[in-house]
């Protein structure tokens, strides 16, 4: 059993007792209200993340220089196109929802079709909805240059459009490197949600009810849901994904951050949730 309290009635909605007990590592944080978005964590723990952020960001591109050259000089070699994959994703979101938020009615699953790029030329649907701040992610490029020639889809397991190359490189997260300089920029923070596509973004909210509110902290290079959840390519996994980045929300603070940042060097070095 989950015990009374311990969580928002957001969180509840999803969360299981297998995964509750799979994050009994988190520290829980007795909160007097649930919190909504970043702006109730205290100003100290903004200060200490973003520092940290800047701290461990920096650091770390310049100790990794020389393998990040390494890197691009591979991508280069293995395969044609550029060797850094730009991609807009979807940011911290600080609208406050209305009652009504048409983001959050409910559609049928069979609307819902993941794998199209329902966006339509000089019709950003992003300008309308407000779903968040979007920004460019940088990654290393891990697939073929025309890996979405039919329009935008989840990567699968054993997805042929991944590179020899860059099955490594996911494996082992090396292709996140480059969003140390997101996570400098202030774009993104080391431990957070992690950004979505707008591409998938709308259809989402629309499946799963309080799915815009897991973009209530800045989106983060590693957490919860990476370590728990994995890489996300199915609704079900992506209701997953919700529950556990409300729960760091809920639980939000730098020791919490200190330990998925510990636990993500585990999964990098077990390759544990690629695809």
């Amino acid at each position: 059993m989950i015990p009374p309290g311990e969580l928002s009635d957001l969180v509840k909605g999803y969360l299981d007792v297998d995964l509750w007990r799979s994050t009994g590592w988190l520290t829980r944080l007795h909160l007097d209200e649930p919190r909504v978005d970043v702006r109730n964590l205290s100003e100290r723990t903004r200060l200490c993340k973003r520092l940290m952020d800047i701290a461990v960001s920096f650091t770390m591109l310049v100790v990794l220089a020389p393998l990040l050259l390494v890197l691009v000089v591979l991508v280069k070699l293995t395969s044609p196109g550029p060797a850094i994959f730009k991609q807009t994703r979807v940011g911290l979101n600080l609208r406050k929802q209305t009652k009504n938020d048409r983001r959050q009615s409910q559609v049928d699953l069979t609307e819902l079709d993941l794998k199209s790029d329902r966006r339509q030329p000089g019709s950003d649907r992003r300008d309308e909805s407000g779903y968040g701040m979007p920004f460019t992610l940088y990654k290393f490029r891990t697939m073929t240059v025309d890996a979405e020639k039919n329009g935008a889809q989840f990567a699968v397991q054993g997805d042929p459009r991944v590179t020899k190359l860059g099955r490594f490189m996911r494996k082992t997260r090396l292709d996140e490197l480059p969003q140390l300089w997101n996570v400098l920029k202030g774009e993104m923070t080391l431990v957070g949600p992690r950004p979505e596509r707008p591409e998938f973004i709308e259809g989402l909210s629309k499946e799963i009810p309080n799915y815009i509110n897991r973009l209530g902290l800045k989106p983060g290079l590693t957490g919860v849901a990476q370590i728990v959840n994995g890489y996300d390519n199915n609704v079900e996994s992506f209701r997953r994904k919700v529950s556990l980045d409300l729960m760091y929300l809920q639980n939000c603070c730098v020791w919490n951050d200190i330990k998925i940042l510990f636990k993500t060097i585990r999964v990098i070095l077990t390759g544990s949730g690629a695809l």
